[in-house]
């Protein structure tokens, strides 16, 4: 069995990997780096761009990040913080593009305006406290607010056109949101870092077991799938970005802080267009609000997406019900991660959501027919044949053991750590991506604390992110600085 020595394994060739990847070679260009990736090419499961909505979640149109509260009012901290996440990741791709490292921005970043819309009394009036309580904080100073239909015309034509002028209509928009191709932007930053000393993928080659060492290194075994050939990797850190796959691999390592973790599997299908004159018609990211039982990741927007260069409209996501951890996974995934320290949890949490599963199922077994009258509540003049289904990629929500007992289930990431900081895993769904840079720097903090803590360590960290260490949310001057500058070499505004 060949053996290589390396200080860091990523498992996963998806964007959680290639940006930790990246951050490191930027921190430390002599840490010597090995990317494993189960398939035959990189960014293929949740990253690649048909598996994901692309929104560049920033909590500007994604109404489940302001939860409306019993007494009518909105709360909007999660929004601020999922806003201030994605402009650490616009910071580090800002510096990324100025250094030449990734190409130019339209080939993964388009400016798409987010747009949220709303109908009847009870949406309107949810909007326009949202938009009320967002516009006083200056992450959402420019956020727009309309009731006018006329105005919409100009904002979302495909929306508005030949609907009911007596309805009710309220819309919020920014002009600056954008469409993000997580996959191209996941294979260049993989194709710069292939070109740099000690890094190398490793494709087609799956992990089969992990074992740390009384030092509290790793060994990781993989199986060339093309060669048959077993490789253990020897490596003093293991991050497993896996997406869906990612929690059976931390089973596998054994850490006490994987105990009670579960995962619920939920899949996903979009309604396509690509013909043009439509396509044509519709610039902007419009979402409204999850039906009642829905989880988060099923809330309906019409997108206009670039992927991999090529336009197109997408509706969605329409949930499913799956076994399967990933993708290109297997029907028993969600079988094998069942284990006596998370059994309690699991069964809590599929005693207490059955009204979850059975809305899943149902989504399933809908109708061409039933997704396209749902569409038509964005668009009204949609019709069936111009529209096709494709499947969307696998999420694997976080169930996790309760206080008290019982069994959590969230919506969120989570990065799971070892004490020993020697591994870490990242574990659920949205915002995902669009929050990688947040992410990873979590990851370093936890993992990496004595490098972090050098004056070098720190100044690189300054110069990939210049806010690293301060508050967005607290701080407008510094945001306004920032801002600038992302969306002016991003192309953004």
């Amino acid at each position: 069995m060949a053996v290589r020595q390396a200080d860091v394994v990523l498992v996963g060739g998806g964007v959680m990997s290639a940006t930790l990847g990246m951050m490191l070679r930027q921190l430390d260009p002599s840490l010597d780096i090995v990317m494993v990736e189960r398939l035959d090419h990189v960014a293929h499961e949740s990253t690649d761009g048909w598996n994901n909505a692309g929104t560049g979640h920033a909590g500007y149109c994604e109404l489940n990040y302001t939860p409306e509260t019993d007494d009518g009012d909105v709360t909007i901290e999660r929004a601020l913080n999922i806003n201030a996440q994605f402009e650490l990741s616009l910071q580090l791709w800002s510096y990324l593009v100025e250094q030449n490292i990734l190409p130019e921005p339209s080939s993964f970043i388009n400016r798409t305006p987010h747009q949220s819309f709303v109908w009847g009394d009870d949406g309107v009036k949810f909007l326009k406290r949202r938009w009320e309580r967002l516009k006083e904080h200056h992450l959402f100073q420019e956020m727009e607010y309309t009731e006018s239909l006329d105005t919409l015309e100009q904002w979302m034509p495909l929306v508005v056109r030949n609907r009911d002028r007596s309805e009710k209509v309220a819309a919020t928009r920014i002009e600056h949101g954008s469409d993000v191709d997580f996959g191209s932007l996941t294979r260049s930053m993989v194709k710069w870092l292939e070109t740099q000393p000690n890094f190398e993928l490793m494709l087609s080659s799956p992990v089969t077991n992990l074992d740390q060492h009384d030092d509290g290194s790793w060994t990781v075994r993989v199986k060339n799938q093309k060669t048959g050939e077993n490789v253990k990797l020897e490596a003093g850190f293991v991050f497993l970005g896996a997406g869906g796959g990612a929690l059976p691999l931390l089973q596998k390592s054994g850490i006490d802080e994987a105990r009670g973790y579960g995962g619920f599997p939920v899949s996903g299908q979009w309604l396509v267009c690509q013909k043009q004159d439509i396509v044509k018609s519709h610039n902007s990211k419009v979402y409204g609000k999850a039906p009642i039982g829905a989880p988060p990741m099923s809330v309906p927007h019409l997108d206009t997406r670039i992927i991999n260069g090529e336009p197109a409209l997408l509706f969605g996501p329409f949930a499913g019900f799956t076994t399967r951890f990933l993708k290109q996974g297997s029907i028993f995934d969600l079988f094998g991660s069942v284990k006596a320290n998370n059994l309690k949890p699991m069964l809590s949490v599929s005693k207490n959501n059955m009204d979850l599963t059975r809305y899943l199922i149902g989504e399933v077994f809908q109708s061409h027919k039933a997704r396209v009258d749902a569409l038509r509540n964005f668009f009204p003049e949609a019709k069936e044949e111009d529209w096709t289904l494709q499947m969307a990629g696998q999420r694997v929500q976080i169930i996790k053991e309760a206080p008290g007992g019982g069994g959590k289930l969230e919506f969120g990431t989570e990065i799971v750590a070892a004490k020993d900081g020697s591994l870490a895993a990242l574990l659920g769904a949205s915002p995902g991506a669009s929050t990688a840079v947040n992410a990873m720097i979590n990851v370093i903090e936890r993992c990496f604390p004595e490098k972090l803590k050098t004056e070098s360590w720190q100044e690189r960290m300054r110069e990939l992110v210049p806010s690293y260490g301060q508050s967005l949310v607290d701080d407008a001057e510094l945001l306004h600085k920032v801002r600038e500058r992302t969306l002016s070499t991003l192309k953004l505004r």
